[in-house]
């Protein structure tokens, strides 16, 4: 029976840490500032709702404007985020203002 080398099991576990950080590279949020707002739009559209990356440090989730995304009592509620191509429009589950008589 052959003994693998120390040469060998290192170059396997490199092998694997690098297949790591493809995987891991792959679920990235993805970044509105880097797609057009019919893009973004799309995307949020065909998922029903996303978390998108909107600044460097920044992220939210985002969801249809007529679903049923949100966990009541929230509800979808218009806001802007940064594009390629500007602002663009899309929604976020926000609990509703209640607005005194």
């Amino acid at each position: 029976m052959r003994t693998p080398s120390i040469a060998s099991t290192a170059a396997k576990i490199l092998w694997a840490g690098a297949t790591l950080c493809n995987v891991g590279a792959a679920y990235a949020r993805p970044d509105t500032r880097a797609m057009t707002c019919a893009q973004t739009q799309a995307l949020i559209k065909s998922d029903h709702a996303a978390v998108l990356t909107t600044g460097p440090n920044t992220y939210d989730r985002f969801v249809r404007q007529f679903g049923n995304e949100c966990d009541w009592p929230e509800v979808p509620v218009s806001t802007t985020v940064p594009t390629k191509d500007g602002e663009c429009r899309a929604y976020r589950c926000e609990e509703p203002i209640n607005v005194p008589d």
